[in-house]
């Protein structure tokens, strides 16, 4: 009603074309016409003040810093980028010196934004800790059941969006021993709108964790994003919702409880790796889904992804892969050496497997059970199947690790995998199954264009060189994009 006033008085006056009039009614209209102009005024005037000054109907007032904020999401259209990314990492002053190690691999202060949340300040604080660190605010006044903490990082999310720093499309949370691959996560993330709710993410590869929480929880290790218009939402009911949820025992846990009120369901990707496992990933990422490494978790608490290497060692060179060619890194292919009876699985960027008999394919994509369950340390079950590694030495695969990576041109890649014997194994004594000539495979392929992740995607599709020789105990592999009517096929 009011613009509607609003627009009266700003219509232009046709006095010139008033009818024609007696003198003094045409005063009495002229009198008329200025009280009008009067009112309008008048009312302008009233409904600016009350719109400067109104609270507006939020649980909280909204800073002004804010309104900034959303008028850079309008004017910046373009598709999500690492610089709309604001990462909450949770962290403690106790913990944070030596875990900052990991995020020292994935962090760059030139393009990330984001800070690791702390209870207090670190009694030391180094030059070389990348990222920056804020501390909670307000977190002890809430109830708990199990741990004050975990109120305090369920507020990470609120917090950050309390901020209000420009031009944020999606807040990412993970843990202080979480590794980010940012341009996988800006790959998954670009195929979704901030603008709508979103809570993106992926829950526990341990059945018995989903259980105990829920299945429909993104874990917090592994990382969760909430887009901006979610976290909006959030932020007027957060408060109020860690009050009611007080009994619960993670701070993911809380979190997705306030989401869940909101009505907002998890959206999986399978890229995001909360490593509720112990023992050797290796069997996971040697059989990885198909879709973008996004993060990995629990790292501490895991077997080095490399051997006779340290786990930050490790992750270095993965990480040199990864940094070549992002959107491929852990992906699989599979081959058949037909000449021999070899299938050959490769997980680019990390490892190469020789079988010496022919697996179908639904074998090949299924991951070695390698590790155990996290809380009873059991052979499972896993929200994945599993295969057992066999304890014949004539059945299982000859292993190669990544050794080497090289740039080629300006697309290609030149990965060289380095065969591995662990010392106390024992040997295939066979001599019809010998795979020992070959001690390093060569591997060439065109960096994958992450819009790949895009379309509908399918495995690419591997070919042995040269007929599949093997020249001063080399091999060389090509991966491919597979043919339109090609298929793997034993």
């Amino acid at each position: 009603m009011n613009h509607a006033r609003l627009e009266l008085c700003h219509e232009p006056l046709k006095v010139s074309r008033l009818p024609f009039v007696p003198e003094k009614l045409g005063d009495m209209v002229v009198i008329l016409i200025r009280i009008g102009i009067l009112v309008c005024l008048i009312a302008s005037i009233s409904l600016a003040i009350h719109s400067a000054f109104s609270k507006p109907d939020r649980w909280f007032p909204l800073p002004e810093h804010l309104h900034a904020s959303q008028y850079a999401s309008v004017i910046d259209s373009g598709p999500t980028n690492i610089s709309h990314i604001l990462f909450g990492i949770a962290g403690s002053a106790n913990t944070w010196h030596d875990r900052s190690n990991y995020s020292k691999l994935w962090w760059n202060p030139n393009t990330t934004r984001g800070f690791v949340w702390l209870d207090k300040k670190p009694e030391i604080s180094h030059p070389d800790m990348l990222m920056p660190y804020k501390i909670s605010q307000g977190w002890t006044q809430f109830k708990y059941l199990h741990s004050a903490s975990a109120v305090r990082i369920a507020r990470i999310v609120y917090e950050n969006f309390k901020l209000g720093l420009p031009n944020v499309r999606w807040f990412v949370m993970g843990d202080d021993d979480t590794v980010f691959f940012t341009e996988n996560l800006v790959t998954v993330l670009r195929k979704y709108d901030h603008k709508q709710m979103y809570y993106i993410g992926g829950n526990s590869e341990s059945v018995e964790q989903d259980v105990m929480h829920s299945y429909d929880m993104a874990f917090g290790g592994g990382g969760f994003a909430v887009s901006y218009a979610l976290a909006a939402q959030l932020a007027k009911t957060m408060d109020g919702c860690l009050r009611r949820y007080f009994y619960f025992y993670g701070s993911d846990q809380r979190v997705w409880a306030c989401v869940n009120e909101i009505g907002v369901p998890l959206t999986r990707e399978g890229g995001f790796h909360q490593l509720d496992i112990r023992g050797n990933p290796y069997g996971l990422l040697a059989a990885h889904p198909l879709a973008p490494l996004v993060s990995l978790h629990h790292l501490d608490q895991l077997d080095p992804l490399f051997p006779n290497n340290t786990q930050t060692h490790s992750m270095k060179n993965l990480i040199s892969a990864y940094h070549l060619d992002p959107a491929r890194i852990v992906q699989q292919s599979f081959c058949y050496d037909h000449k021999r009876r070899w299938s050959i699985s490769i997980s680019w960027g990390y490892t190469i497997q020789i079988y010496t008999a022919k697996l179908i394919a639904v074998d090949l994509e299924m991951p070695l059970q390698t590790f155990r369950t996290w809380r009873s340390w059991r052979d499972g079950p896993f929200t994945f199947n599993t295969r057992p590694m066999s304890s014949d030495p004539c059945q299982q695969p000859a292993i190669f690790f990544l050794d080497q990576v090289t740039k080629v041109g300006r697309s290609g890649s030149i990965t060289i995998y380095k065969r591995f014997e662990a010392k106390e194994a024992k040997k295939c004594m066979r001599a019809d199954i010998n795979t020992v000539k070959v001690q390093k495979i060569r591997v060439s392929a065109l960096k994958l264009d992450p819009e790949y992740w895009n379309n509908v995607p399918r495995r690419q599709c591997c070919q042995l060189m040269d007929g599949g020789s093997i020249k001063n105990g080399s091999m060389h592999i090509r991966i491919r994009k597979c043919r339109p009517q090609e298929t793997v096929t034993i």
